[in-house]
């Protein structure tokens, strides 16, 4: 059995993955260097959208429970122009990711806020919000990293939790999933596995107790093998379908990336 992180520690792990993305940024040959896994952006625009993303939910959680983003946030997200200096922009990236920090030990784990995902496996609340920035931060300082010719795997206590999460947040949803009914088991070689079902009444993710067989009545549409942050990256597009093994039909993948849930 295993248990979500605490609050401490998704802020801790928020800290962490920021400062690992700023010190990529500060050694970074140039920050006119493409991103392979965000082919439109810079390395500068990557830290753009990171930065930038901090400070925008910093404003959603503060704002308190809401229909939508605060308008004025959104406009200043639109509206940012980080210094290109890089002294200074990683002093403005690591301003940012303290403000965001600032608001969520104000308000507390179960503080609610708008936010974008259907609030079905992931609440719509500060810890909702902490342990998803987690995760972008994660995420984006691999790209950094690749960016910079120098990409580093992802801490376990990241990724474990990381993969969870995505199946949680970006993919859970009671829109119903409009082709036959399936279900996705994911095998982290750490020792943990989930089971992504989707049916007509929508996508839930419930934790295996161990990794079945694949046989049987009970058999998933496709499983994935592969250590957790491999399967992250996977799930995020960040590497191929050769680097992690598919058992059975995974042309599903192709399907469930297509998909677009109504909430």
């Amino acid at each position: 059995m295993h248990n979500t992180l605490e609050f401490s520690d998704l802020l801790r792990l928020i800290d962490e993955r920021s400062t690992a993305f700023r010190a990529t940024v500060a050694s970074a040959p140039s920050l006119d260097a493409k991103v392979p896994t965000c082919p439109e952006w810079t390395l500068f625009d990557l830290a753009q959208h990171l930065g930038g993303g901090d400070r925008f939910w910093a404003a959603i959680v503060g704002a308190g429970p809401a229909d939508g983003p605060p308008a004025e946030a959104a406009a200043e997200r639109a509206a940012l122009t980080p210094p290109r200096e890089r002294e200074a922009l990683v002093a403005w990236l690591d301003e940012s990711t303290q403000l965001l920090l600032d608001v969520l030990r104000e308000v507390g784990p179960d503080a609610g806020c708008w936010a974008w995902w259907s609030g079905v496996q992931t609440p719509r609340t500060a810890g909702g919000v902490a342990r998803h920035r987690v995760q972008e931060s994660a995420v984006h300082t691999y790209d950094a990293q690749l960016a910079a010719g120098a990409p580093q795997p992802m801490p376990t206590e990241v990724t474990l939790d990381g993969l969870e999460e995505f199946l949680f947040t970006c993919v859970a949803t009671l829109s119903a999933w409009p082709h036959k009914p399936t279900a996705f088991d994911f095998h982290a070689t750490e020792g943990r596995s989930w089971r992504l079902t989707l049916d007509g009444d929508g996508a839930r993710t419930t934790r295996l107790p161990a990794a079945p067989d694949g046989q049987g009545p009970d058999a998933p549409g496709v499983s994935a093998h592969a250590t957790a942050g491999e399967l992250i990256l996977f799930l995020y597009d960040r590497i191929q379908a050769d680097s992690v093994r598919l058992d059975g039909d995974a042309g599903l993948f192709d399907r469930l990336r297509d998909w677009e849930p109504e909430d």
